[in-house]
Formats: structure tokens, C-alpha cells, sequence
């Protein structure tokens, strides 16, 4: 039951590096979505603060169904780590002053942001923080 943290996937490379997949579920599957503008938005701000949290950071890419986010982690990660990490990450979405790249030059769909959608979702899946680890009702 949204919203949640957990661990979708984890792989041994070849090389032996890990990789951990986190599934970062905003809305309830089938009964609510995120506007894309928001999803578009919260990609941009996520991608740029997460990175200031851990250079640990592959990728957080949005779920094509606008429910939430996969965040992709070199390494093994502490659960309560990672739950640490969104919530810094979200907490610098709330106090951002606008969306990064998000211009014609950077973005291929610049128009395309909302800045107080993002920091709305944010701050929804903020105060639901001691629920995230319940993955199920």
C-alpha cells in the first residue's frame, strides 16, 4: 500500500559490483497517479539532489505507469540508509527554487514542469515517512 520504499532488485555484475533496485511507490497502483508535469519535475529535482546525498547514485527514473520512481544504488545499502537518502533528497525538493534543466537546451520537453507539483508530491510522501517500510496493508 503507497506509499513505500523497497527493494525491487538486486544484481551481482559481472565484475562482482552490486546494484540495488528500489522501488519508491508515490500512489496507490490502478487508483491514483502522479500528473506528469509533477513525475517530469520530480525526475529533474531527485536526479540533481540525490547526487549531493551519495556518489552512489546510478539513476532514479520515473515508472512509466506515473506511480512512482526506481532508484538505482551501486553497492550494498543498508535499508534505513536508503530511506535516509529520500528523505534528504525530498527535503532539498522542498526547498528548491526551481527545476534543474528544465529549458529547451536540457530538456526535451522543458515546458513540461511544475516546481510546486513536485514540491506538493514531496512533501505528501515526507509526511507518510513512517510508513514507508510497510510495504503491505
Amino acid at each position: 500500500v503507497a506509499p513505500f520504499v523497497r527493494l525491487a532488485d538486486r544484481k551481482v555484475l559481472p565484475g562482482g559490483d552490486v546494484i540495488q533496485k528500489y522501488d519508491l511507490r508515490f500512489c496507490q497502483p490502478n487508483r491514483e497517479h502522479l500528473e506528469m508535469p509533477t513525475v517530469h519535475s520530480l525526475e529533474h529535482l531527485m536526479a540533481e539532489h540525490a547526487r549531493n546525498h551519495s556518489t552512489q547514485v546510478i539513476d532514479i527514473s520515473p515508472m512509466g505507469c506515473q506511480t512512482g520512481f526506481y532508484l538505482i544504488l551501486q553497492g550494498e545499502w543498508d535499508y534505513d540508509d536508503v530511506l535516509d537518502l529520500v528523505q534528504a533528497t525530498l527535503e532539498d525538493v522542498l526547498t528548491a527554487t526551481e527545476v534543474p534543466a528544465a529549458n529547451e537546451v536540457q530538456c526535451g520537453w522543458g515546458a513540461n514542469h511544475t516546481l510546486e507539483g513536485a514540491q506538493a508530491a514531496a512533501r505528501a510522501f515526507l509526511a507518510k515517512r513512517a510508513e514507508w517500510s510497510q510495504v503491505t496493508a
